[in-house]
C-alpha cells in the first residue's frame, strides 16, 4: 500500500469517473457520474476541513449508488468515512461503510490536491471537460492549495 494516502480519479466513459482511495491499512474503489458536481463537493469539503470546520461531507452519485464521504476533524487530525448506500437520499446509517481513515489534515489535503494535479497532467484541461462532461474543477483545486500552504505557511 502507500507510505500515508493516496487517491485517484480516473475518467471512463463520458461522465463516469472511476475513484480509489487507499492507505496502509486498506483501500476503496468507487464511482462517480456528473450529473452531480462530484469532484468539486469533494475539493471543497477537504477546503473547509483545512480551514478549521469540524465535520464535512460531499457525495458521488453512481446512479442509483451513491457514495458519502464524511469527514470529521479534531485538532490536527482528520477522521474519514466513507460509505455505499443504496440511494442517495438514504441516512448514514443505511451505509455500508467501505473505507474510514485517520490522518492529518494535511496528509488528506495533499492526497487529493495531487490526485487532481495527476488528473491535470494525464487529461488536460480540455481533455477533462470532453470526458467527464464538465470543466476541471480548476477553481476549487486551487482554493484547496491556497488554504493548505497558508496552514502550512509553505510550498508543497
Amino acid at each position: 500500500m502507500t507510505a500515508d494516502m493516496r487517491m485517484t480519479w480516473t475518467l471512463g466513459g463520458r461522465g463516469w469517473a472511476d475513484c480509489t482511495v487507499e492507505d496502509r491499512q486498506a483501500k476503496a474503489e468507487l464511482t462517480a457520474s456528473y450529473m452531480t458536481s462530484a469532484p468539486e463537493e469533494l475539493l471543497t469539503a477537504v477546503a473547509r476541513l483545512v480551514s478549521g470546520e469540524t465535520e464535512t461531507r460531499a457525495q458521488f452519485e453512481a446512479e442509483p449508488t451513491a457514495y458519502r464521504w464524511i469527514f470529521y476533524r479534531q485538532a490536527d487530525d482528520a477522521w474519514i468515512r466513507l460509505l455505499e448506500l443504496r440511494h442517495g437520499s438514504d441516512h448514514d446509517n443505511k451505509g455500508t461503510e467501505i473505507w474510514s481513515g485517520q490522518h492529518h489534515v494535511d496528509v488528506l489535503a495533499r492526497a487529493v490536491i495531487r490526485c487532481f494535479d495527476e488528473v491535470a497532467r494525464t487529461y488536460g484541461e480540455s481533455g477533462y471537460r470532453g470526458k467527464w462532461g464538465e470543466h476541471f474543477p480548476r477553481t476549487e483545486l486551487e482554493s484547496l492549495r491556497r488554504l493548505r500552504r497558508a496552514n502550512r505557511g509553505g510550498d508543497q
